[in-house]
């Protein structure tokens, strides 16, 4: 049992820096080069205001973060199987933010930015099932803000990348709660019945 909750301490410390990553990626898509204006003047693609990076994968995670890392170390088995169900359910938890934050980074790059084009503020690349992603040369039609396309494609695709493997960390810790919980009550059982 000591293995499986060092397991799940070292996945819950490795979940806390993609989290915080998640939040600051999802942050830096509000401000275009570091700039307010453009989210004072509502000019950011729709789906960003869904907080995919921000919400799914940097504050919902921090619980199952959180829940990894505290895991304590007790003699009871009883004890030991509901903390590891415990850790199940953080687990889905993580399971679930970062499959928002994957889904929302997925939509928000389909659609591609709003930026002011030769035709005024549009979404120029909307219409495309995100086959601009394959055309960098079309990204010129966006004017302003200067370098938005590359600006979001880089983070969209990290905010992906981190998604994935926040999934993966939640999926290992989910198999290994369910293992320990549902198998290490029998073990105890079997080691009672073998000793008695």
């Amino acid at each position: 049992m000591c293995c499986s909750v060092g397991f799940a301490r070292s996945l819950g410390l490795a979940l806390l820096p993609l989290a915080l990553c998640c939040i600051v990626a999802n942050l830096l898509l509000l401000f275009p080069m570091g700039e307010i204006t453009y989210i004072q003047q509502d000019r950011l693609a729709s789906y960003i205001w869904y907080f995919g990076g921000l919400g799914g994968g940097g504050a919902l995670m921090l619980f199952p973060a959180v829940v990894f890392i505290t895991l304590g170390k007790c003699n009871c088995c009883w004890n030991e199987s509901l903390m590891m169900c415990g850790s199940v359910l953080a687990a889905v938890v993580g399971l679930v933010g970062s499959g928002y934050c994957f889904v929302m980074s997925g939509f928000t790059l389909v659609q591609g930015p709003q930026c002011f084009t030769s035709l005024g503020w549009s979404y120029p690349f909307a219409d495309q099932s995100g086959r601009y992603l394959l055309q960098p040369e079309t990204w010129s039609r966006c004017l302003q803000p200067v370098h938005i396309v590359e600006w979001n494609v880089t983070l969209l695709f990290v905010l992906m990348g981190l998604a994935v493997l926040e999934f993966i960390i939640c999926l290992c810790q989910l198999g290994n709660g369910l293992v320990n919980a549902v198998c290490r009550p029998c073990c105890y059982k079997q080691e009672y019945s073998l000793n008695a």
